[in-house]
């Protein structure tokens, strides 16, 4: 709702946007894995300019909702983590997308 009461930039019910992408770090991880296979956490780490902590948290997060799934394992005994989007993230991502596109598409009132 806009502050003088008009209802009508509000999204129907069931159609609002996706809270846990809309985060500006989850958005921003999430849109670095949407255009890659898979990334290693370091390059997410550097790309994204976050903690390694926040970068941690936000992942845990994504990869609860089924958004990222998170692989770890050893290349020549160092260990790696190694991310990448779930097909339920990219269609989150994606429908996130477009409802954003919606919403801000034209000014209200045109």
């Amino acid at each position: 709702m806009t502050a003088d009461g008009d209802k009508s930039q509000v999204p129907p019910p069931g159609d609002e946007i996706d809270r846990l992408i809309h985060e500006p770090a989850r958005y921003l991880i999430m849109a670095h894995l949407y255009v890659v296979e898979s990334a290693d956490f370091v390059f997410l780490l550097h790309q994204t300019g976050l903690t390694k902590g926040n970068l941690s948290s936000h992942l845990r997060r994504l990869e609860e909702a089924g958004y990222v799934v998170v692989e770890k394992k050893f290349v020549e005994r160092i260990p790696r983590t190694l991310l990448s989007l779930t097909a339920a993230g990219r269609a989150a991502l994606e429908a996130y997308r477009l409802r954003m596109q919606q919403l801000l598409g034209s000014p209200p009132g045109r």
